[in-house]
């Protein structure tokens, strides 16, 4: 992971997108999980967090119901994203970008401007070794409200991963 040269004296935030299909099921959920834990850390102020969508079909919508609805059963509120799709000129701002599966990942290396920028790209469950070797997270999409709560207690667990392999350093301010 990569880290922007501080501007003014001030280090810059650490930046991550999680991305997914329609950026309305699993990278609302990702972004949520990881803004709150980051909170709850005292954190929040040393990483900026946002989530898109590799394809266009729900850009300007909320988040899907049954996801709103599985974060607010965790202690969650997702009842202010709207959805936004992923562009390559989003990459130099970016220090992380998360896909939820295989194909996500292709898609936004094969957008990548450079290796930098494709290096940039990993897949959530690689954070928690136990859920790498599935790869990828289900989309619930077309499933019900008991597989949205399947698959947010997935992200959760490999978000909290993935948070305490950045905590150290955002906690050193190297940022």
């Amino acid at each position: 992971m990569t880290r922007r040269e501080p501007v003014g004296g001030a280090a810059q935030p650490f930046r991550v997108s999680f991305v997914c299909t329609g950026n309305i099921c699993r990278s609302p959920m990702a972004e949520v999980v990881l803004r709150s834990l980051a909170e709850r850390a005292g954190l929040g102020d040393r990483i900026a967090i946002e989530s898109a969508a590799t394809g266009d079909w729900h850009v300007g919508e909320r988040a899907d119901v049954r996801t709103v609805d599985a974060l607010a059963r965790a202690g969650y509120d997702g009842s202010h994203h709207r959805a936004r799709q992923f562009e390559a000129v989003d990459f130099p701002a970016l220090d992380l970008i998360v896909a939820f599966d295989r194909g996500q990942a292709r898609i936004l290396r094969n957008q990548a401007p450079s290796e930098v920028d494709r290096a940039k790209v990993r897949l959530l469950l690689e954070f928690d070794p136990e859920l790498a070797l599935l790869h990828d997270v289900p989309d619930p999409y077309y499933s019900d409200p008991a597989t949205f709560d399947r698959v947010l207690g997935m992200i959760e667990r490999a978000t909290q991963a993935l948070f305490r392999q950045l905590a150290p350093a955002l906690r050193q301010g190297n940022r």
